[in-house]
């Protein structure tokens, strides 16, 4: 893998010949950027911009609000993945409501909250369900589950985004647009590239989907600026 890296580096360096500012979509994709350390291995004039990718950074402040109020009335359980907990509302996060005495309870997937409603019958379980079309299908598997078995005390407060449009907003603007995209590959691999190649041509930007090894994400920036 270190030959590949070094190659594709030496290949980029002869490829960049004007500035370019490349934006990897995914939160994973500027995790393993960060962590093998690519961005001090880029030549320059080659600028990485990170985001819009971490979905609970683009959780609307009143879906949070929505889910501390939850929280807090008497006879619900509020359920949620772990990174939600300290994320703030305009009335503070999960973790300060638990401490209010509101019912919080941190689960790592949706199924695990519909297994608590079938053993706590008498308590309203709401699991607040964040994440791009990635984390969706779980929670739509949780909701039919809980159908199949009768379990009327399970619901749903839903916070799934869309990859695209944020996408779309982001190259409708004037300035500070990125010139290429990194799409995320485990996004396409649940809907598909077609989205993203109707943006492509639409706004004439080059789009390559990637995955999350340094080999990857260096071919799919090169295969952008060519």
């Amino acid at each position: 893998m270190q030959e590949e890296v070094r190659q594709l580096i030496e290949e980029l360096r002869h490829a960049v010949t004007r500035p370019w500012a490349v934006m990897e979509v995914c939160g994973g994709q500027t995790h393993a950027i960060a962590s093998l350390g690519l961005e001090e291995l880029l030549p320059p004039g080659l600028r990485l911009i990170h985001g819009p990718g971490c979905p609970v950074c683009v959780t609307a402040v009143e879906l949070i609000d929505q889910a501390v109020e939850l929280s807090l009335r008497p006879g619900v359980v509020l359920c949620s993945y772990g990174d939600m907990m300290r994320v703030p509302g305009s009335r503070g996060d999960l973790f300060s409501a638990k401490a209010r005495g509101g019912d919080v309870l941190l689960m790592y997937s949706p199924l695990e909250a519909v297994a608590y409603a079938g053993t706590h019958p008498d308590t309203e379980v709401v699991f607040f369900a964040v994440g791009f079309e990635t984390t969706a299908p779980a929670t739509a598997l949780a909701l039919q589950q809980a159908r199949a078995l009768g379990y009327a005390n399970f619901s749903v407060l839903c916070a799934h985004v869309l990859v695209p449009p944020a996408l779309e907003w982001l190259m409708e603007q004037d300035e500070g647009r990125p010139d290429a995209f990194l799409a995320p590959g485990h996004v396409c691999a649940v809907t598909g590239e077609m989205d993203y190649g109707r943006l492509a041509t639409r706004y004439r930007t080059p789009m390559v989907v990637t995955g999350f090894e340094a080999p990857d994400l260096l071919r799919g920036i090169l295969m952008c600026v060519r």
